[in-house]
């Protein structure tokens, strides 16, 4: 018996005292030799000193061999008649996320036949709450309030008093320069004039590209080079008016629209490439100190202007000429100031090529390495050595039931999902993901693109293979990266789409 002897022999004994009135042999042998007495109440199981007689020694010793036989009966009856684990039923729990796009949310969920289903969530709550909503998402940053810091509502509230009244002064303004000029016009007219050729229309094209701030945030350099190009169309409209009289309000109008949208996406992507340049948290002094540059050169530039309008251009002829050179210039400057900022924040494309360089040299490229190397065109171009990699598409155009329990085991814990295809590979996000996991995400895509070249078919271990790869660089990686200055607190990818199961 592999047993503790001491424990087998004291449950023995005591076995033997509590049963002995009922063991046979046991009876018989007491009957026989009285003097035999079980003192303190225990029995030895072996005796065998000078004064116990052979007969006595061997029936000890068959009474030890006969109990510690039952014993081992009774300890397997005990295994067999305990109960089993009784496992719950495994209930199958259908796999189902929400989306949401433009306020309204969409249940998507597969059936047990496989198909997809989709519904659309509806809001129960009352018309008032849905409005504030409604008018929180549009005018104020995502997250709200949680996004922000504190004093931010008081802000804003005296900060729209402030336009409404700048609003009515600049009706005033419009009305005593009319009035100068030789006009009589009533303040209905002057009201009129101001909003259609200067504040109805540029508010309008402001409205509309306030919608588009994730994609300035994602792309500051490309939307600051874009509202140039949309503010040189409206001052191009503007010097055309006079050639076409009898529509001199509906150019005006339409170039002061384009203007509105250049003012907005140009005040929005001003902070991200200043936030760029700072390296001590002396933001504010970078960001005053540029606008007393840019002051300075408007003032010089007025200069210019009203010299050309003097000179030059005081025929149609000559601005048709002297126009589009100084918007050539214009524009010009604007990219070669957008390629010289080194915008430290991960989207898509810097990612992917941060991911391209680590593959080929094993080195992290800092903000200042890709400055140069950016498509400010065409920012959503795949790049082959880092897996072809697409971010943001919906979740139900890219997902597929048999994989997606396969995509959970190979993935746990993860906030990616990818979707290894022919010609690229997707990768979704979950709502809370940072760019740390879309690193982790696009670093198995290029592992397994390069491991897929490598075999030249893809096999059923290949992510997995990719996966463990990446998790043994990923920390020293991540080290690096955050030491060239790239900040992975936040994955900047535009609007595209994220799930949450």
């Amino acid at each position: 018996m592999l047993m503790d002897s001491g424990r087998v022999i004291t449950y023995l004994r005591v076995w033997v005292f509590n049963s002995s009135k009922s063991h046979p042999i046991l009876k018989k042998k007491q009957k026989a030799t009285p003097s035999s007495k079980v003192k303190t109440g225990k029995l030895p199981l072996f005796d065998c000193s000078a004064r116990t007689s052979p007969d006595s020694r061997a029936f000890n010793i068959l009474s030890s061999l006969w109990l510690q036989m039952n014993l081992l009966d009774k300890l397997k009856r005990q295994t067999k008649e305990e109960p089993g684990e009784v496992k719950a039923p495994q209930v199958q729990v259908p796999v189902y996320w929400l989306e949401t796009s433009d306020t309204v949310s969409r249940r998507y969920e597969f059936e047990p036949d496989g198909y997809l289903s989709v519904k659309v969530v509806n809001d129960s709550r009352p018309v008032y709450h849905r409005v504030v909503e409604s008018f929180l998402n549009k005018f104020f940053p995502s997250g709200y309030p949680y996004s922000v810091n504190e004093g931010y509502l008081r802000y804003t509230q005296f900060r729209a008093l402030q336009h409404m009244i700048s609003a009515a002064l600049s009706v005033l303004s419009t009305q005593s320069l009319l009035f100068a000029a030789g006009l009589r016009p009533t303040p209905a007219q002057a009201t009129a004039v101001s909003w259609i050729l200067k504040d109805g229309m540029q508010h309008m094209g402001k409205l509309i590209c306030s919608n588009l701030g994730a994609r300035m945030d994602s792309e500051p350099k490309r939307w600051r080079i874009l509202a140039d190009v949309l503010y040189d169309l409206g001052t191009g409209l503007e010097v055309l008016s006079p050639l076409c009289p009898h529509l001199f309000l509906e150019v005006a109008g339409l170039g002061n629209f384009a203007k509105g949208m250049a003012v907005v996406a140009a005040r929005a992507t001003r902070l991200p490439i200043y936030s760029s340049f700072a390296k001590e948290g002396n933001l504010s002094d970078l960001f005053a100190k540029g606008e007393a540059i840019s002051t300075l050169f408007n003032v010089v530039g007025l200069g210019v202007g009203i010299q050309l309008a003097s000179t030059v251009c005081s025929s149609m002829q000559g601005k048709l000429i002297a126009g589009p050179l100084l918007s050539i210039i214009h524009v010009f400057s604007v990219v070669e100031e957008m390629r010289a900022a080194p915008i430290n924040t991960l989207n898509p494309q810097r990612t992917a090529m941060i991911v391209a360089d680590f593959l080929k040299t094993g080195k992290v490229s800092s903000p200042a390495d890709l400055r140069y190397r950016e498509d400010l065109l065409f920012p959503g171009r795949l790049i082959e050595d880092a897996g072809n990699v697409k971010v943001g598409r919906a979740l139900h155009k890219v997902v597929k039931p048999s994989k997606l329990q396969e995509w959970k085991e190979i993935f746990p814990e993860e906030k990616f999902v990818l979707s290894h295809g022919n010609k690229w590979t997707d990768m979704l996000l979950e709502h809370n993901a940072t760019a740390e996991d879309a690193l982790r995400g696009w670093l198995v895509a290029a592992y397994a693109t390069s491991m897929e070249k490598s075999f030249h078919e893809p096999s059923a271990s290949m992510l997995q293979d990719a996966y463990d790869k990446m998790n043994s660089i990923f920390t020293p990686f991540l080290c690096e990266l955050q030491a060239k200055g790239w900040h992975t607190d936040r994955f900047l990818d535009r609007t595209g789409s994220r799930f949450a199961f």
